[in-house]
């Protein structure tokens, strides 16, 4: 979906709980969009109804944000997709309701989050922009998040933290394969002035982000700065074929060539992560696995991890198809010779961001 207003993009993600006299300062100092938490517009319900929109806000967008779900999947943790999706899904259901034009998925540390969002989003109709949490693995993890959230669908896919050369790395590394704008939320460190912070984004619009949401520790003087910075450069240019034909894991990125060789038939269970693993076959560039019932596609999805070749499934039934789609963290290959319809296997993988082969 495409991003709601025009790039270059300023967002105030700074943290004030007085919403109605926070959103009139951005409107001053410019920002081209505010962004809330669901608690923030929750207590302004009798205030303003149900619309927290621009008479109340000053005429700006509302931006609702979303932080980690705290749900873990196995084998990390013993919840299941579904559970993920629900609490996704009541939260965007509720900010949308009160006014949020669009969503800010803010430091993310779980694919199936983010996953769970856009697919909560999509039945909404409501663009979502995902900004992983620049951790310790950030540079393992954002080339297989990117992969796989702008295949499904995000309008924009980027990084949460304070500015520096590692994020500055792993976002230039990743323009050759964006086909969606490059986001930062970009926290100020403490004592950080308003006219630093404003040096610190510099590379980041030199290296072509040019959406950026002022995050923890900054003020209306700091969106000042980061606006007045951002006037100095234009719309950003993403490649014209953009290198995206990959699969993938959480953990991993498969770039694939025009000839994919599957291998024979996988059967789900209990020793799948095994099989994932030793497949080692140099006449295979794919391991398909297939998924003869719901509790297959539950297993491939707790062993997505476990795969060191890109995974492609097949099924004779799309009901099982698109549970496996749904349960594996990563962008799936599906193979186009299952017995099930084209015209039934092309809506799952645009809808899931999977590639038809």
């Amino acid at each position: 979906m495409d991003v709601p207003l025009e790039l270059p993009l300023i967002l105030d993600d700074s943290t004030a709980w007085d919403f109605s006299a926070h959103a009139a300062e951005s409107v001053k100092n410019r920002a081209d969009a505010v962004c809330a938490q669901p608690k923030q517009l929750t207590q302004h319900r009798a205030e303003y109804g149900k619309s927290l929109l621009a008479e109340a806000a000053g005429h700006v967008s509302v931006c609702g944000t979303l932080g980690p779900s705290g749900v873990l999947l196995p084998p990390a943790g013993d919840s299941n997709f579904e559970d993920v999706y629900d609490i996704c899904r009541g939260q965007i259901c509720s900010l949308k309701k009160l006014g949020a034009r669009f969503l800010l998925l803010e430091r993310q540390t779980s694919l199936a989050d983010m996953r769970a969002s856009l697919l909560a989003a999509r039945g909404l109709k409501i663009p979502v922009f995902c900004c992983l949490s620049a951790g310790s693995n950030a540079e393992e993890k954002f080339l297989p998040a990117l992969i796989t959230l702008q295949a499904m669908g995000a309008s924009a896919v980027g990084l949460c933290g304070v500015p520096d050369e590692s994020m500055v790395s792993v976002l230039k590394n990743a323009v050759p394969y964006a086909s969606v704008p490059l986001a930062v939320v970009a926290d100020a460190p403490a004592g950080c002035t308003p006219e630093v912070f404003a040096e610190l984004i510099r590379p980041l619009l030199g290296i072509g982000v040019r959406l950026i949401a002022c995050g923890k520790n900054t003020s209306q003087a700091h969106l000042r700065a980061a606006k007045a910075i951002m006037k100095k450069y234009g719309p950003p240019e993403i490649p014209e074929e953009p290198d995206c034909y990959a699969a993938s894991t959480e953990w991993e990125t498969f770039f694939l060539g025009d000839d994919i060789r599957f291998s024979r038939p996988i059967h789900c269970s209990s020793l799948l992560g095994d099989k994932l693993i030793n497949l080692d076959d140099e006449e295979v560039s794919a391991a398909l696995v297939k998924i003869d019932s719901i509790s297959d596609a539950r297993i491939l999805g707790a062993n997505s991890a476990m795969a060191k070749l890109p995974v492609a499934i097949r099924s004779d039934s799309a009901t099982k198809l698109e549970a496996a789609l749904r349960y594996f963290q990563g962008r799936l290959i599906i193979d186009s010779n299952s017995p099930v319809g084209r015209e039934v296997l092309e809506p799952l993988a645009d809808k899931y961001g999977a590639i038809l082969y």
